[in-house]
């Protein structure tokens, strides 16, 4: 059996289009043979809030790029819609959950979504980092400076994130800025150039005791940084498919699951579980 898809996306996250289907997700898990599904919709800010810890920059902080498209969930609409597909598909564990988006500068505001409702998985996500006094999304600085400098900025975000958030139980796509590699200017992307900015975002997060997500969005599904996250005492894995439309939940899983188990990570106490060491 296929583990548990632990990153999902539906209608409620900001950045789904017109195919993006809560009801439609579920009838693709169930038909590909999922045991669960976690909704996890993207918790994002357009502004500093009470109780956050604003990116530093210079002698003040950094003012957050427009970000266009950004809205709040709609956490009852979200809710009733779990609850209306938990009816439907009763074979199907269906569970709640937030993306949280630089959690460790959005502390407060995180912490008033968290307390709006009781949430089954919470990850942590950086898609931004400081350019030019702005925090800006990743993808929208190559291009401005070299292509391994940002992603080492990247890295060391995602370290200050591990170390100075708490509310997250696994780190979603570790190298998200991969996605947007400029091959045609900068040659193929090398893991093994990043290696040691890897280990030590792994290290944290093993100490931490939380898991790491191989995310078959992402170029994540590599057996190396599988290998590293064990070597680094990484205790448990989390797949996530980070599905933004239905036909993609699942989606790479059989090949996921054999990167994790040539780590030595093995399925855990039930279906529903992380795989474990």
């Amino acid at each position: 059996m296929l583990p548990a898809d632990n990153h999902v996306h539906s209608q409620f996250s900001w950045d789904t289009g017109v195919n993006a289907s809560m009801e439609q997700t579920c009838r693709r898990a169930v038909q590909v043979g999922l045991p669960s599904v976690a909704f996890t919709e993207h918790v994002d800010f357009t502004e500093w809030g009470a109780g956050d810890n604003p990116a530093p920059h210079d002698h003040g902080h950094a003012e957050i790029a427009w970000r266009e498209r950004v809205l709040p969930v709609d956490i009852d609409g979200y809710l009733a819609s779990v609850q209306e597909c938990r009816d439907r598909f009763p074979e199907l564990r269906i569970l709640t959950g937030i993306e949280a988006g630089e959690p460790h500068h959005f502390a407060g505001s995180v912490a008033a979504v968290l307390r709006q409702a009781q949430f089954d998985r919470v990850l942590g996500s950086l898609h931004s980092i400081v350019h030019d006094g702005r925090l800006v999304y990743t993808d929208r600085v190559f291009g401005d400076r070299p292509a391994g400098d940002i992603v080492r900025d990247y890295f060391a975000e995602l370290l200050n994130l591990v170390e100075r958030s708490d509310i997250f139980q696994v780190l979603a796509h570790c190298d998200y800025p991969r996605r947007y590699w400029p091959t045609w200017e900068a040659g193929e992307y090398r893991e093994e150039d990043y290696e040691e900015e890897y280990r030590a975002v792994f290290r944290a997060l093993a100490t931490s005791g939380r898991a790491l997500e191989l995310n078959t969005a992402s170029p994540l599904a590599s057996a190396s940084l599988m290998r590293w996250w064990y070597e680094e005492g990484g205790d448990a894995v989390s797949f996530g498919s980070d599905a933004h439309v239905p036909l993609r939940v699942g989606a790479l899983f059989d090949v996921a699951v054999d990167i994790v188990a040539a780590a030595g990570f093995r399925p855990g106490r039930d279906e529903y579980d992380f795989w474990r060491r």
